[in-house]
């Protein structure tokens, strides 16, 4: 059993961004994050999920999310993403991200917990810490949003 705790982070929305996210598996512990110089909230919500289903070594490992987004938990557990997918997404944003999210979802057993944000939970707390400092740090360019890609 995983558990990826994620957050993301945009200051201007859109504007810059990041995205922390942490593994936890018995005793391992890895934390993730990455800043772009352009992005929005939702974006980086989303990628914090995808970066940690990306960093997991095994197939078909069984994945519990914790995220304080409505926008992802949402649109996974009550199933608007499978609909979007069979209309290729027509008129959806972060279509790119959707994409490649359902592409490693698909290779775990992944249940979604949405948690209340910044209510003292130590591990959301964190992840907000990490986006927050990201968005700050190193800025790298989300391509999607700033080609246009996303919608």
């Amino acid at each position: 059993m995983v558990n990826i705790f994620t957050d993301g982070s945009s200051r201007g929305n859109p504007g810059p961004g990041g995205y922390g996210t942490i593994l936890i598996s018995g005793s391992h512990r890895k934390e993730l994050s990455q800043g772009f110089r352009m992005t929005t909230n939702n974006r980086m919500e989303l990628l914090s999920v995808i970066i940690g289903l990306e960093a997991l070594k095994k197939q078909g490992e069984q994945v519990v999310v914790f995220s304080d987004s409505k926008y992802v938990v949402d649109s996974v557990e009550k199933g608007w993403v499978f609909g979007w997918e069979k209309k290729n997404f027509h008129g959806k944003k972060n279509a790119d991200l959707w994409k490649r999210f359902l592409l490693i979802y698909a290779q775990h057993q992944v249940k979604f917990r949405w948690i209340k944000g910044h209510n003292n939970h130590p591990e959301n707390e964190r992840c907000d810490q990490l986006a927050v400092a990201a968005s700050s740090g190193t800025l790298h360019i989300d391509a999607g949003f700033e080609t246009g890609l996303y919608n």
